[in-house]
């Protein structure tokens, strides 16, 4: 009776290690979020160019995630999943561009399809954006300008020719 006792505090003890750690690993998954527009592939490729018009994308695929500001008024559906690991920065996982094109009479020309490896990845080289010119301390930024605004017209005695601020 007594080793029957030890077995199962043994077993109590394995259990409740294995939910500790089930506990921990839990917490410890990355977070999956969509964001911007759902793509159904079918409803994507039931736009057709020469057949649809800008109404006629609207109703089928929705209003667009932002139209192009410049040239034609393409449309751009943009989708993406982003994963944010446990104490980590999110980072896009997939990423889908739909670009609908149109041409002037509003018709459409072509959809254009463009995934994640598309983007472009810049690497920013620095804390700092290089500039022309010399470097000012933070002393010199402070007191740098001191006698600096308005010396000019100051102690000479001369008034400043034409209308001042208010047109007098």
């Amino acid at each position: 009776m007594r080793g029957s006792g030890h077995g199962s505090g043994l077993r109590v003890k394995t259990a409740g290690v294995v939910l500790a750690l089930a506990a921990l690993t839990g917490g410890c998954t990355s977070i999956r979020d969509h964001r911007g527009y759902l793509v159904d592939q079918t409803l994507v490729d039931s736009v057709s160019p020469g057949v649809d018009n800008r109404q006629s994308v609207e109703r089928t695929l929705g209003r667009p995630t932002f139209v192009s500001q410049f040239g034609e008024k393409d449309y751009y559906y943009v989708s993406q999943t982003v994963k944010t690991p446990p104490f980590g920065r999110p980072r896009t996982a997939e990423q889908t561009i739909l670009r609908v094109r149109f041409d002037p009479a509003g018709n459409v020309v072509a959809v254009d399809k463009k995934g994640i490896d598309d983007v472009a990845r810049i690497r920013p080289e620095g804390d700092t954006t290089p500039t022309l010119g010399r470097h000012r301390g933070l002393l010199e930024d402070l007191f740098g300008n001191i006698g600096q605004v308005g010396a000019a017209g100051m102690g000479t005695g001369t008034q400043p020719t034409g209308p001042g601020p208010n047109g007098s």
